[in-house]
């Protein structure tokens, strides 16, 4: 039997074992599972190998994306491009790292909002691993952004600062939530913006999936703003990691 699974903490709002497992069913795959493993800590992912010979490959999430990168081997081009990692395949002894979330965000951004991308600003909310895969597909569909988040640093606003200057967000059209805020079960959490801003002209990408229209969402629709979640870019990204598993990517 050939493992798969998920590494991250916590893993409660994960919908990657039931996609995995209908998959293989749909798809007759009999020989394959998906399990999850929720670490608390990054230290104890080698334990996890050394119980788990048969396991041969391995999605990560937060909080771990970057955090796993000293454990591998070596990193495909996708992930050193993005600087994090949320596909890792083993080969023997070798543990290989990817970026699928890359693939995955810019197909569904470009589908979902097409031709009018050319004409975008966005404002990217944190910092971590997702963040930087989303940067990495805004800056190759030429998209121009800003890093949003808790503290202000070099090249990275404060949701202080954006409240300082709500008028920003007439700049900035397309906001693209990178945080786990509003996930499952925190769902009166949203990122700290000035929401009465927003208005027609604003799109609200969510990359949290579950549930399927978090507050975040919410504050837009509620103001005329099309608004998305992240379950297209999971099933996209998930593909993509099942490719890179069965060595066809």
């Amino acid at each position: 039997m050939r493992k798969f699974g998920l590494i991250g903490y916590p893993l409660g709002h994960s919908f990657s074992k039931g996609y995995f497992t209908e998959k293989f069913k749909k798809e007759g795959i009999a020989d394959a599972s998906y399990e999850l493993y929720p670490l608390q800590h990054i230290a104890e992912f080698p334990e996890l190998l050394a119980q788990n010979q048969e396991l041969l490959g391995i999605n990560v999430t937060i909080p771990y994306k970057e955090q796993v990168i000293p454990y591998l081997n070596s990193l495909h081009e996708s992930a050193q491009k993005v600087g994090a990692v949320n596909v890792i395949k083993r080969e023997g002894r070798q543990l290989i790292g990817y970026n699928s979330d890359y693939f995955g965000f810019k197909l569904s951004l470009q589908q979902w909002l097409g031709h009018t991308l050319p004409h975008l600003q966005a404002l990217v909310l944190g910092t971590g691993g997702a963040a930087k895969a989303v940067a990495a597909a805004l800056q190759d569909l030429g998209i121009p952004f800003q890093l949003v988040s808790r503290q202000a640093a070099e090249n990275t606003l404060s949701y202080t600062q954006l409240h300082q200057q709500p008028q920003l967000l007439q700049q900035y059209r397309l906001l693209i939530n990178t945080t786990p805020l509003g996930m499952q079960p925190n769902l009166a959490s949203c990122p700290d913006l000035p929401y009465d801003q927003l208005g027609v002209q604003h799109a609200l990408y969510d990359l949290v999936y579950n549930p399927a229209e978090t507050r975040f969402m919410k504050e837009g629709i509620s103001r005329g703003a099309q608004a998305k979640n992240g379950l297209q870019m999971l099933h996209l990204q998930a593909e993509k990691a099942w490719e890179i598993w069965n060595g066809n990517a």
